[in-house]
C-alpha cells in the first residue's frame, strides 16, 4: 500500500469486480515486469502497434489488430475508420461529417452509457426495434428487415453490444449489413470469458471488435484491443498516431500500414487525445498471451475457491452461490443499497456489485480479491449484513 499511503489515498477490498470505477483488478508480477522494461527504452510507436497486431491476430483470427486506451477507445477509433476510410481529409474533419458517411444503427434495447464513444465522432445514432421483450411488454426485439430498412446511403457502420441476451444473432445482423456494404463494429468489452470468444465475433463475420484489456485479460486497466478488417484497422491506427512528420520522412510498418494506399499523410487525428503509451501497449501483450494461454476452468476454479471459503466464513448457503466462469455469492438483506454504503465508509473499505440494490441483493465478485483479504471481507460483511 506505500505509494498509495504516501499520496493520501486508502485503499478497498474490490469485491464488485473488474469494474473502471473501482479501478479494476491487479496486474501480474510478468504483467508488471514487463511494463517496467518496456518503460527503459524507446520503440518507434507505429512499429511497437505493428508487432502488437501480429499479435492479436494470430489470436483473435483478424487480419489486424491495435491496442487502444481501453474498450470506449475502440468503439470511437472503430466508428471513425467506418466513416473516414482511408481519405485524411475526411480524417481531419471529424468530427464534422458533412459529406461523409453519418448515421451508425443500433439497436434500441443496446443503447448504453458508452455509445457516446461512438457519437463524439460525429455521427447521429439511428435507433431499430421496440424492445418489448425488455420493457416487459412482449416478447419482441429489433429482427434483421429492421436493420435492413433502416441503411441508406449515409449508413457508416452497424454498432453491435454484444452480450448472452443480444437479439438478432450477430450473424443475422452481419448478414443484412454486409448485403449493403456495411461494415459491422463490435462492442464486445466485457465478454471475456470465455477465452474463445476473442475469435467468435470475428469468425462470425464483424469488421471490427472492441474489446476491454483491463477486465478478464488482466492487462493494465486503460487498455484494449481494436481488431478486424486490415483496412479499417488502418485507418484507427492513423488516427490515433502521433503524425508530425514530414510525408518523404514517414516510413510506417507496412505490414499495419500501406503508405502507397494513401494521398498523403493525415494530420493528428480525432484519436490522437485516446493515444495509448509503451508500457500499456507491451502490459496488454503478455497479459492476453496468458490469459489465452490458461483455461476457463482453471481460473473458475480459483474463483470458486474463493467464494467458497467467504460463504463458509459467513455461514451462507450454498445455493446463494451462483456458479459460472466467473461465480458469484449472491447475498438478500433488507436495505441493501445501505449496506453497501456503510461498507464502503468502513475500515477496510468494501465495494460490492450494487447493481441490484434496489431488490434488496449485492453480490460478491472474486474477480479482483486477493486470498489474504478473504478474512477482512468476512469481517466487514458480518459485521453490516449479518
Amino acid at each position: 500500500m506505500g505509494i498509495y499511503d504516501d499520496l493520501g489515498v486508502r485503499t478497498i477490498i474490490n469485491a464488485k469486480g473488474s469494474s473502471t470505477r473501482v479501478s479494476g483488478g491487479f496486474l501480474s508480477a510478468e504483467v508488471s515486469r514487463a511494463m517496467a522494461d518496456a518503460a527503459t527504452y524507446c520503440v518507434d510507436m507505429a512499429d511497437l502497434q505493428a508487432g502488437a497486431s501480429q499479435i492479436i491476430a494470430g489470436i483473435t483470427g483478424a487480419e489486424a489488430g491495435i491496442v487502444t486506451s481501453g474498450a470506449a477507445a475502440g468503439l470511437l477509433l472503430g466508428t471513425a475508420a467506418c466513416v473516414a476510410g482511408l481519405e485524411p481529409g475526411r480524417m481531419a474533419r471529424l468530427p464534422d461529417t458533412t459529406g461523409m458517411k453519418n448515421e451508425v444503427i443500433m439497436i434500441r434495447s443496446q443503447r448504453n452509457f458508452y455509445d457516446h464513444a461512438v457519437r463524439a465522432t460525429g455521427v447521429r445514432i439511428v435507433e431499430v426495434g421496440l424492445p418489448d421483450r425488455v420493457a416487459g411488454a412482449g416478447v419482441r426485439d429489433a429482427e434483421g428487415w429492421e436493420i435492413a430498412d433502416a441503411i441508406t446511403p449515409a449508413t457508416a457502420a452497424v454498432v453491435y453490444v454484444a452480450n448472452g441476451n443480444a437479439r438478432p444473432a450477430l450473424e443475422e445482423v452481419v448478414r443484412v449489413a454486409h448485403g449493403r456494404n456495411v461494415p459491422v463494429l463490435v462492442d464486445a468489452a466485457a465478454q471475456l470469458p470465455p477465452v474463445s470468444n476473442l475469435k467468435h465475433f470475428i469468425a462470425a463475420g464483424a469488421d471490427l471488435v472492441a474489446f476491454s484489456g483491463g477486465k478478464a485479460i488482466a492487462g493494465p486497466q486503460g487498455s484494449g484491443i481494436l481488431c478486424g478488417r486490415r483496412d479499417l484497422i488502418m485507418s484507427a491506427v492513423l488516427q490515433t498516431l502521433d503524425l508530425d512528420i514530414e510525408w518523404s520522412q514517414w516510413v510506417p510498418p507496412p505490414s499495419l500500414i500501406d503508405k502507397d494506399r494513401l494521398v498523403g499523410l493525415p494530420p493528428h487525428g480525432i484519436g490522437r487525445s485516446s493515444k495509448v503509451g509503451k508500457e500499456t501497449i507491451v502490459g496488454l501483450l503478455i497479459a492476453l498471451k496468458r490469459f489465452v494461454a490458461d483455461s476457463d476452468e482453471s481460473r473458475r476454479v480459483i474463483y470458486r475457491s474463493r467464494i467458497d471459503r467467504l460463504a463458509s466464513q459467513l455461514g451462507v448457503a450454498r445455493g446463494s452461490i451462483r456458479d459460472g466462469l466467473i461465480p458469484r455469492l449472491v447475498i438478500e438483506i433488507p436495505n441493501a443499497a445501505e449496506a453497501c454504503l456503510r461498507l464502503q465508509l468502513g475500515n477496510p473499505s468494501v465495494y460490492v456489485d450494487a447493481s441490484r440494490a434496489a431488490d434488496g441483493v449485492i453480490s460478491i465478485s472474486p474477480a479482483c480479491l486477493r486470498d489474504d483479504e478473504l478474512d477482512a471481507l468476512a469481517r466487514r460483511l458480518r459485521e453490516v449484513v449479518g
